[in-house]
């Protein structure tokens, strides 16, 4: 497969033309036909970052108690950051135990640690586990909020805004399946060593136990996460990530009937992304692509490969079919620096286009000496 792909990689010096852009663009992949009982929805690859299914996807929506998904990227942020620690005693507030909706049933006269807070938020949703850990935090939950739309921004969610950290209904609380998706996604990615947290299937606290609602985390050993919501005007939302081998995909569900049709559904978007396509780790991070004539410098040819793994999500027996076409700034004149963008691959399929990723410089190469510059110039003068 590697051979097949390192075949179809075409090569377009451009004299005037500048580097595209940094950002990867991709389309939405041909979907095959799916109907799903929700408002909204959304089906993603987490390697390749594409969609594989959707639906109204930037339509804002009440997110309910997926707003806990950010308030916990906020904690997980913050315990990185050593601002708070797992065994830190967190003194319960008469505002965050009088918390309305689901609890886990934290007491004022009763330390609490961040550990047992983040449990209680996960697995058992409670939103007065949410207010105590924004005010240990940030000292508010207002203030804490500030954190999770500026974290909101920082990640790419336009159409979202939060205005609690719990989920309670509010005019100016909205998000969207797009947004939502991008945020799981982040979730896993940056912190790995919380993730497993939400694959728990019940938690323990002041003698009461409780589950986790998402059911498929028993209907599916794929599953490991991740976030329920519930209100009578979001319906009933479900985020949910499930991994087979060494492909992960997300799916968002926002706005179903009931409990039943949020599990159902969302299964069967898992099941439509694992069986109508494959995920292609296409080239390797740091890892040689090509070379590419380069004057001034102290050798005439610089390596270069992608900064990042290249992942792309196609519809099985699809896979032959992607062709990649390089495009580059000539001439290419020294000194060039390590990670340097020169160029832009551009990947289609079947002629349509799929995605842009920046080609960059493998290897730091200083400017030649004086005679050495003097007759590449003479070359380019002629040439």
């Amino acid at each position: 497969m590697k051979r097949l792909f390192s075949l179809l990689l075409c090569f377009v010096m451009l004299p005037v033309l500048p580097v595209a852009a940094q950002q990867t663009k991709y389309d939405v992949v041909p979907q095959p036909p799916l109907s799903v009982a929700a408002k909204s929805y959304i089906l993603t690859d987490f390697q390749s970052g594409q969609t594989l299914a959707s639906l109204n996807v930037r339509e804002r929506v009440e997110p309910a108690s997926l707003t806990k998904l950010m308030t916990a990227h906020v904690v997980f942020s913050a315990l990185q950051q050593k601002r708070i620690t797992l065994t830190q005693a967190v003194t319960v507030s008469d505002r965050a135990w009088r918390a309305q909706g689901s609890r886990m049933f934290i007491e004022p006269n009763r330390p609490v640690t961040v550990d047992e807070l983040m449990r209680g938020m996960i697995v058992q949703s409670g939103n007065d586990a949410c207010i105590a850990l924004a005010e240990a935090i940030a000292g508010s939950e207002s203030a804490f909020v500030q954190l999770m739309n500026k974290e909101a921004v920082r990640l790419g969610m336009k159409n979202t805004r939060f205005a609690n950290s719990t989920g309670l209904p509010h005019p100016d609380h909205y998000t969207t399946a797009e947004d939502l998706a991008l945020l799981a996604a982040a979730m896993i990615r940056n912190f790995p060593e919380y993730y497993p947290l939400y694959s728990l299937r019940e938690y323990t606290y002041n003698k009461i136990t409780q589950p986790n609602r998402n059911r498929l985390l028993w209907l599916d050993p794929n599953v490991d996460g991740i976030k329920t919501g519930h209100t009578d005007a979001a319906g009933y939302c479900l985020i949910t990530s499930a991994k087979r081998g060494d492909r992960r995909l997300i799916s968002v569900v926002m706005g179903t009937a009931s409990d039943n049709t949020r599990t159902m559904e969302s299964q069967r978007l898992l099941n439509h992304g694992f069986q109508f396509y494959d995920t292609v780790h296409l080239y390797h991070k740091e890892r040689e692509v090509t070379t590419i004539p380069l004057w001034k410098g102290s050798q005439n040819k610089l390596k270069t490969g992608f900064g990042y793994d290249v992942y792309f999500s196609l519809p099985k027996g699809q896979a032959d079919k992607l062709k990649a076409r390089m495009e580059y700034k000539q001439p290419l004149i020294a000194p060039i620096s390590a990670g340097q963008k020169v160029g832009v691959v551009k990947f289609t399929l079947n002629d349509r286009p799929m995605a842009e990723h920046p080609l960059v410089a493998l290897e730091t190469v200083s400017a030649a000496n004086f005679f050495g510059r003097a007759w590449d110039s003479m070359q380019l003068l002629f040439n």
